[in-house]
């Protein structure tokens, strides 16, 4: 038998953008009934990739050969058109217009005279949404769809617009699990029918259950590429987070040996039972007075949700956070602060510093209400404190009028945590602390944790740098879509149990080799 035909092929793929090189010399190639899981961690280069093969973005280098001709795609209408369709994770329809406009939208169907034939939109919208499972009113607005169904209908779409590459960004975030079925009883027609799916998803089981083939991408580099089959859990997540097994075994890198905390202390955090509709399922946590705990796993296990969930960032359906023995009441961002929970967020350019905004404004920001008086801000206690945190945590400006956004990343990172450290808090949820920051930067804010902890401080320490959560962190607690899977404490806390209690794997370790002693 033949083998199936090539549908695309990607070669030497680049693409830089100020200061970053998003996509480096990548090579992919996908064939006719091919499901190709596309995976790495979060700056891996996914998104690039996408958005290229796209119209989104025009490359740097390399070339895009689709159905045996060299492509090079204007916008994504383009790519569209050729055959290459795209389901995003957010669904990109129109939401005040009908489930069955969206469903045709841009090929109405019309009746001889060019008016457009409504009943037979809608007949058809309702024949093609049946067989997705999906099973409403057609002539109802896409908004009042839950979002789950929603996705469906983007999926049909996508599909009925006789695509031959569909490509699918984490489409199973929104949907319940008997929509998850249907998906993929729908990605099996698709490859029966000879197109081929790429599947971006951080759920190792659905990679597993769908997916024929992979590709790793890491700091926008291909680092793998074969049958996923040949692959086990394990040795798929150290690819995707560069940490080689027989390496972590016999370096023997462990967490930071001193313990912050008084054991037999009481918890100055306690969340329990946090629920988020297909965020988070019963997480639970505890975080002792001078204790680092650690919060492991992949990309879009929900690190981030249960960070911002215990601040009140995110809204929960059921769970309770407890501060210093008193329930967090109201389950809002205030209200968190209030109580002693400081946030320093994963995104600090977007959801952080104020680049406009001086060093001293950005620091002064969340503590102005307790710095006033009837409405009137004391300018010498704002003096103060600003000047007191600049010398604490070593922020390097030309003063402190000199605007952030001319900082290094390093520096500005500080600035937000000047900001919260001058609330007094608790509990400091430190999110991806030292992202995008070089590693003289990075060495001084790990100390600074460290010696934030020392003095009592609870920190919940996300990191995607394994070394960084083992050696940081005095216990690791472990989440895998959305729900914890496991806690490393004690000698326990290593990168090889790390990895397996992520990847799921529960086969015996084997024995480490004998090293003969010198003496």
């Amino acid at each position: 038998m033949a083998p199936p035909a090539e549908v695309l092929a990607v070669r030497g793929l680049s693409k830089t953008f100020p200061g970053v090189r998003a996509l480096d010399d990548v090579d992919l190639t996908l064939h006719a009934g091919e499901v190709h899981a596309l995976i790495g961690e979060n700056g891996a280069g996914k998104s690039t990739l996408i958005k290229l093969l796209t119209g989104v973005y025009r490359p740097d280098a390399g070339e895009i050969t689709f159905q045996g001709d060299k492509v090079s795609f204007a916008t994504p209408l383009d790519a569209q058109k050729a055959g290459i369709s795209t389901i995003y994770q957010e669904v990109n329809l129109i939401p005040l217009l009908s489930v069955a406009r969206n469903l045709f939208l841009g090929r109405e169907p019309r009746n001889r005279f060019g008016v457009l034939d409504v009943a037979r939109m809608n007949r058809e919208a309702e024949e093609i949404l049946v067989g997705y499972g999906v099973h409403v009113d057609v002539r109802r607005p896409l908004r009042t769809l839950g979002v789950g169904a929603q996705q469906m209908v983007a999926l049909a779409r996508a599909v009925a617009t006789d695509a031959r590459i569909v490509i699918m960004d984490e489409p199973t975030s929104s949907l319940e699990p008997r929509e998850v079925e249907t998906l993929f009883t729908v990605i099996r027609r698709l490859r029966d029918a000879g197109i081929a799916v790429v599947y971006v998803s951080h759920r190792l089981d659905e990679l597993y259950a769908v997916c024929s083939t992979v590709t790793v991408l890491r700091d926008g580099r291909r680092v793998h590429h074969g049958n996923l089959a040949d692959l086990d859990r394990l040795s798929l997540v150290s690819t995707m987070l560069g940490r080689d097994l027989g390496e972590v075994r016999e370096e023997g890198l462990t967490k930071f040996t001193g313990d912050h905390h008084a054991a037999d202390s009481e918890p100055v955090l306690d969340a329990a039972g946090l629920t988020v509709p297909h965020k988070l399922h019963d997480v639970s946590l505890s975080i002792r007075p001078g204790e680092v705990v650690g919060l492991g796993g992949l990309l879009g296990s929900g690190r981030t949700e249960t960070a911002k969930a215990i601040s009140g960032a995110l809204p929960v359906r059921s769970g309770r956070v407890t501060v210093a023995g008193t329930p967090l009441r109201g389950g809002s961002a205030p209200a968190a602060i209030r109580a002693g929970i400081s946030l320093l967020p994963e995104d600090r350019k977007s959801e952080g510093i104020v680049p406009g905004l001086s060093v001293r404004e950005n620091i002064a920001l969340a503590v102005l209400p307790r710095l006033s008086r009837f409405g009137l801000v004391s300018e010498a206690k704002v003096d103060s404190v600003v000047d007191t945190f600049m010398k604490r945590l070593r922020i390097k400006a030309s003063s402190p009028h000199q605007k952030v956004g001319e900082l290094s990343g390093g520096n500005q990172q500080k600035v937000l945590l000047a900001r919260w450290l001058a609330m007094n808090p608790k509990v400091l949820l430190l999110d991806e602390p030292t992202r995008g920051i070089d590693v003289g930067a990075k060495a001084e804010v790990q100390k600074l944790v460290d010696e934030l902890a020392a003095d009592g401080l609870g920190v919940l320490l996300i990191s995607s740098d394994l070394e960084e959560l083992i050696e940081g962190s005095d216990r690791v607690v472990v989440l895998k879509d959305g729900a914890v899977v496991g806690e490393l404490t004690g000698d326990d806390v290593t990168e090889d149990k790390l990895m397996r209690t992520i990847a799921g794997d529960r086969r015996p370790e084997p024995v480490a080799k004998e090293v003969a002693s010198d003496g």
